[in-house]
């Protein structure tokens, strides 16, 4: 068990994609309350954050935050780490010990892998969110009420646990009146540039190495990457990194072994791309100023899967400014995207590093230029 008190400044979400700011925006709703809150995501995806993040933008947030790893201990321990013990309830209880939901007043317990709780625990914490009231282990009566919010979360399909009579269904329930789903890396690939750069700029501070920075062609493969271990395994490959490299630039060759097995199939068919990247650009301006093809599925989709390179979608950005005077605005709807997506268009290419000033476009620009069709 550990307590804390969190300083707003000291956390936030990395990443700009829509999913991401949507997370956010569910925990500032979820902030506003203090209904019980569960989150449910695969390991490594950072569910500790936003629990952090939930308490720290609450009314809470100058009372402790507890934690309890419900996976880490036996069902003796998490029932003295929850309720405390008097003396001599068992072996080792040579004193009357306050457990954390009355150590934490007015402030947030996390329930972290919640799922991993016995039947009889699971009962034990259902007893208390149903009265409030906290008996510690060996004492004949309830002591005190406790005035603290319940965040859980889980790696486990709880659904699928309750088939199986692994995990209470009325527990779930009182667990889950905010549910909040954190997405695997995977799902969010926009994401990982940023928070590339966010964990070497850190890593970098606090093993106090000389600067380092990323090839463009570095971040490509590890954005490309599957990331099975999400947000932690990302970070610990980073700071490997950090203290492994010689800097100052960060190249393909540099990545661990367990990365740079996944990284040599991507870096061929980028090489490979290399070759014929003229006529695919061609082609890709001709399925969107000719067929009408939006740019997501003609750009977007490709880029992403790693069949156009960074520097192809830089040439296609041109071209579409170059039409435009450079406008970004006129160059949404000239790629066939809606108006509705101009604030979605800009932060993609920002992420990958692909935004491209407008002014450099303004003076050569003419009206003939901007309808002409490509040859």
């Amino acid at each position: 068990m550990h307590t804390h008190v969190e300083n707003r400044s000291e956390l936030r979400l990395i990443g700009d994609r829509a999913a991401t700011r949507a997370l956010d925006h569910e925990i500032d709703i979820a902030a506003r309350s203090d209904a019980r809150v569960l989150i449910t995501g695969e390991t490594g995806v950072g569910k500790d954050v936003i629990a952090r993040l939930i308490h720290q933008r609450s009314t809470r947030r100058f009372s402790p935050l507890a934690t309890v790893n419900c996976a880490g201990l036996t069902d003796t321990l998490i029932e003295s780490e929850l309720f405390g013990h008097v003396r001599g309830s068992f072996t080792d209880a040579h004193r009357d010990k306050a457990g954390i939901l009355e150590s934490a007043p007015n402030g947030t317990v996390f329930l972290d892998e919640v799922g991993e709780m016995s039947p009889r625990m699971q009962g034990s914490l259902l007893r208390f969110l149903e009265t409030g009231e906290i008996q510690r282990v060996g004492a004949t009566r309830a002591m005190v009420r406790a005035n603290v919010r319940i965040i859980a979360a889980t790696n486990r399909d709880l659904h699928a646990a309750i088939a199986s009579g692994a995990f209470r269904q009325d527990l779930f329930y009182r667990l889950d009146v905010i549910h909040l789903i954190v997405p695997p890396l995977r799902e969010r690939r926009e994401d990982i540039p940023a928070l590339l750069r966010h964990f070497l700029a850190y890593y970098v501070t606090h093993h106090r190495t000389p600067p380092l920075e990323w090839s463009p062609e570095t971040i490509d493969v590890l954005s490309a990457c599957e990331w099975p271990g999400n947000v932690r395994q990302l970070r610990n490959v980073v700071e490997r990194i950090v203290l492994r490299s010689a800097g100052p630039r960060i190249q393909i060759d540099d990545l661990p072994g367990d990365v740079s097995g996944t990284a040599a199939p991507i870096a061929a068919s980028m090489h490979a791309v290399a070759a014929h990247s003229p006529l695919a650009i061609r082609d890709v301006l001709r399925r969107m100023l000719e067929a009408g093809d939006s740019f997501w599925s003609a750009v977007y989709t490709p880029f992403m899967s790693r069949d156009l390179r960074r520097a192809d979608l830089k040439a296609i950005l041109k071209e579409g400014l170059e039409r435009t005077g450079g406008s970004y605005r006129l160059v949404v709807r000239l790629f066939n995207m809606p108006d509705t997506d101009y604030k979605r268009f800009l932060s993609f290419l920002r992420t990958y590093g692909c935004h491209l000033p407008y002014r450099s476009f303004r003076a050569d620009a003419g009206s003939a230029r901007a309808m002409r069709v490509v040859a």
